[in-house]
């Protein structure tokens, strides 16, 4: 009987971090109904901007671009009303060649022009300056102001999720979003390597917000 005590016990033991992993629940959901009105921070560990242009025709190749920082003013009821304003730091580009990366971020030679952005580059910029919203989508134009030079950018954009943050992460609600658009990199002076090195950019963008 001992034995058999033991071995129930040894049991329950291993079985409970699987039942309290199991009890634990996705605290974001993809119902919009958890989207409250009011003023957001961007969550620069968890937002990312992918870029993707098209490599000898052999190849598409992406970097990303991270901690980014901003604001975003919502309201449920009058999306079209939506306010996003974020800054992008181009210094911090990362790709899984260190020496891509590097020659990204290359100082220009006497008397000539970096290749891409150079070295310190001026951190790029979204303003957004209309929202039309159909449902879970929007399309989201604004000024981005990249390398210098400021274009419009339509984006697409659509609802993630929303919900509250675990306590031991701030216990902030929430809210996410995907987007995807597509620049062309020479309108901002980004011309090195056309057309081996695709002028058009891809964007996908995955952003996430905390309420203030």
């Amino acid at each position: 009987m001992r034995v058999r005590f033991i071995a129930l016990a040894a049991t329950l033991a291993l079985a409970a971090p699987l039942v309290a992993q199991q009890a634990m629940q996705v605290p974001g959901s993809k119902n919009p109904a958890l989207v409250t009105a009011g003023s957001y921070t961007a969550d620069p560990g968890h937002t990312l901007v992918e870029w993707t242009v098209d490599h000898l025709g052999f190849t598409p190749y992406f970097g990303i671009f991270g901690d980014v920082s901003g604001t975003l003013t919502l309201d449920p009821k009058n999306l079209s009303a939506a306010k996003v304003d974020v800054t992008i730091p181009v210094s911090k580009v990362t790709t899984a060649s260190s020496g891509l990366t590097a020659h990204l971020l290359r100082a220009a030679q006497a008397g000539g022009k970096a290749d891409f952005f150079g070295a310190n580059p001026a951190d790029a910029r979204f303003v957004s300056t209309r929202v039309v919203a159909t449902g879970q989508t929007a399309k989201v134009t604004g000024n981005l102001t990249l390398n210098g030079v400021t274009k419009p950018v339509t984006l697409d954009a659509s609802f993630y999720g929303a919900g509250k943050a675990p306590a031991q992460m701030g216990g902030k609600e929430a809210v996410g979003f995907e987007a995807k658009g597509s620049i062309k990199r020479s309108d901002f002076g980004v011309g090195y390597g056309i057309p081996v090195v695709s002028d058009e950019v891809k964007l996908r963008i995955v952003a996430a917000f905390n309420k203030d």
